[in-house]
């Protein structure tokens, strides 16, 4: 076992090094360190060969400096790694940081490396006197950082002391860019990427100020491109006509910082929104999700949800802004083209859903409206629309659009959205796409249409059971109640739907009756042409099998109105008036003894004999409970008779008063 053990490390620590030979393309900044110690951990082969190779056995204690030996060697290839391929920016501003990991790593191996011991491991004298150099490499190595590093240092510096115009140094910017080889747009997007996943891997360094300097490096860069360009174009010019380009002359305008996409540094095509409300190009931060990062790349906060929701707003100021400045607006992402339409759809039909579906994603608030309306007619005219529709990629265009400002869009995008969940293979794809968030938000803030039409929406959602857990935890159940006490006619019985299914699920049951869900439906028992006791009493014999809501609606004074649903009902208002009244009278007789003065014994025989079956049960249970109730009220009886009756009688010489 320890024979195994000891091949089995070695050749760890052969696999180790040869990952870190694989690791090239230092950043110019710490590139003498970097080789260095990569130099040196080559060297350090020959001995792990020997080690495997050899026959002697190796206690315990050797086989613990080996393993230490590896953790070390782990940790520089880490940093080594850090090192290379990473942002230039970050590794130049953070640079003590940098070092400082780069000497940890060093006396690390230091360290470890002075406690080999080669005599138990059969290491030969050339391999020793190898080690031994490293070694002596390790003692000697300094973080000294060059002249010229600090040259640039201080440069970057300067850019983030002395602001954010590009005038004011161009100087310093030139040799920054120079230095750093971040002279062409492509090299700077990559920086970007580079700067904002070293900022999420180490955790440390001020990315905001960073960032802020690699647009500076970026609008300099732009600068001199356009420049050059004009030139040309004016020399061009003055070739053919005799005359000097007024292009030349002509100030580029600016791109707003707002308008550019701080991964980047582009102005956007396709801004969108994620969870800790920053916007980003959509294609940049999908990548950046893509990689495996779980944070914004701007503020380093983590992201609650993956879920990207176009800004619609931010576009439209884009375009206008591009149209003031006689600028070409940016043309939509290639990435995106409509799935092909299903089958079931005519080609004209086909061609239609296709053309709703660039509409959506890219037309201005008319066309956004005009094709959400359109979709919400034709998911509303049959199954094989909304199949179609649904394949084309409707879902997640229409869930983007629950954020605009537009109420009319906003009203189309969630009807339509409620008539596609129609089908049930829709319903996964709908929440899937992240759209109960959007909803719940229409819900609260929409027209009263659209507000109606969400509460259906919701409806529809939970009819799949696991749907009812994530509907409730996101926060739906509050403004149901909300629309179930202002709404119009439908919009109750939208929101009392809605609540009725959510609530079969018993997390759900607390939510509602903290949301005061109970006084609401106890008042449109008595309300006069409410046209809402069906749905009042279904929703309250769900929840009066919860303690708390048992609790409020026996303190509401609900059992008269019980009372009398059992006698005058309809059969299903009979057995759920029944229902309520079996958990009320649930270990408390009180309500029991109350309903039984009201009249409730006829009404309640007649329903044990022609109610609906569940109202023959609980019919049974009640006058079982009566039942139960009568001889115990017989027992007390008797015993306080009897207990009278034990009672000695008050003689007449203690009764009478004495003779004076």
């Amino acid at each position: 076992m320890e024979e195994e053990s000891k091949l089995a490390v070695a050749q760890s620590l052969i696999d180790v090094v040869t990952e870190i030979a694989s690791v090239s393309d230092y950043r110019t900044t710490v590139k003498k360190l970097c080789s260095n110690l990569a130099r040196r951990l080559k060297l350090l082969v020959p001995m792990f060969e020997e080690i495997r190779e050899s026959s002697n056995p190796i206690g315990e204690d050797t086989l613990g400096t080996l393993v230490s030996l590896r953790e070390a060697l782990s940790s520089a290839k880490d940093q080594l790694r850090f090192c290379s391929g990473g942002s230039k920016i970050y590794l130049v501003m953070e640079r003590e940081q940098v070092t400082s990991k780069l000497l940890e790593v060093s006396v690390q191996l230091e360290q470890s490396l002075s406690k080999i011991p080669y005599e138990d491991l059969d290491i030969s004298d050339e391999v020793k006197e190898q080690v031994e150099l490293v070694l002596s490499q390790f003692r000697r190595a300094k973080g000294r950082v060059d002249a010229s590093d600090d040259e640039l240092y201080q440069d970057l510096q300067s850019l983030c002391i002395k602001g954010s115009d590009v005038d004011d140094h161009q100087a310093a910017l030139q040799r920054v860019a120079k230095k750093l080889q971040l002279m062409e747009i492509p090299d700077l997007a990559q920086e970007s990427v580079a700067l904002h996943e070293m900022v999420a891997l180490s955790g440390g360094g001020d990315a905001e100020e960073m960032t802020m300097v690699l647009k500076l490096i970026k609008d300099f860069v732009q600068m001199e491109t356009d420049n050059s360009e004009d030139q040309k174009a004016g020399v061009s010019n003055s070739s053919s006509n005799g005359e000097t380009s007024t292009a030349v002359s002509q100030k580029i305008p600016v791109v707003p910082d707002d308008f550019r996409c701080p991964i980047s540094l582009e102005m956007m095509r396709d801004p969108v929104i994620v969870s800790t409300g920053q916007t980003y190009e959509r294609t940049c931060i999908e990548k950046w999700i893509e990689a495996g990062h779980s944070t914004c790349p701007k503020t380093q906060q983590a992201l609650t949800s993956t879920t990207l929701t176009p800004n619609y707003v931010l576009r439209s100021l884009i375009a206008q802004w591009c149209e003031a400045n006689d600028i070409e607006p940016p043309k939509p992402p290639s990435s995106f083209r409509p799935r092909k339409v299903s089958s079931f759809s005519s080609p004209a039909e086909a061609n239609k859903i296709e053309d709703l579906m660039w509409r959506l994603a890219y037309g201005n608030p008319e066309d956004q409206r005009s094709a959400a309306g359109e979709i919400r007619l034709l998911a509303k005219r049959n199954a094989d629309n909304r199949v179609a529709i649904a394949e084309a990629g409707a879902i997640p265009l229409l869930v983007g659009l629950l954020a605009t400002p537009d109420s009319r869009i906003q009203e189309h995008s969630v009807t339509a959205l409620l008539n596609l969940s129609i089908c049930e293979t829709n319903k996964g794809a709908i929440v899937s796409a992240g759209a109960i968030p959007g909803i719940v938000q229409v819900l609260k803030k929409g027209s009263m249409e659209a507000r109606e039409n969400a509460a259906a929406t919701l409806f529809s959602l939970s009819v799949i059971d696991e749907n009812k857990v994530t509907i409730g935890a996101l926060g739906a159940i509050p403004p149901l109640v909300v629309l179930l006490n202002e709404g119009t006619q439908r919009g109750k019985k939208d929101a009392a739907t809605a609540l009725f299914n959510l609530c079969i699920y018993q997390g759900n049951k607390g939510k509602a009756i903290r949301a005061g869900v109970v006084p609401t439906l106890t008042r449109l028992l008595t309300e006069l042409g409410s046209g809402m006791v069906d749905e009042a009493l279904a929703i309250l014999a769900i929840l009066s099998s919860h303690s708390e809501g048992k609790a409020i609606i026996g303190s509401l004074d609900a059992v008269p109105s019980l009372v009398e649903f059992i006698r005058t009902g309809s059969p299903r208002n009979r057995e759920n008036a029944a229902a309520v009244l079996v958990h009320l009278s649930s270990g408390d007789t009180q309500h029991l003894v109350e309903a039984q003065k009201l009249g409730l014994m006829g009404p309640l025989i007649d329903l044990a004999g022609n109610g609906t079956d569940r109202g023959k049960r609980k019919a049974a249970q009640l006058l079982e409970r009566i039942s139960r109730l009568a001889e115990q009220q017989k027992e007390t009886a008797a015993q306080e008779e009897t207990k009278e009756e034990a009672e000695p009688t008050p003689s007449a010489s203690t009764t009478e008063p004495a003779e004076t």
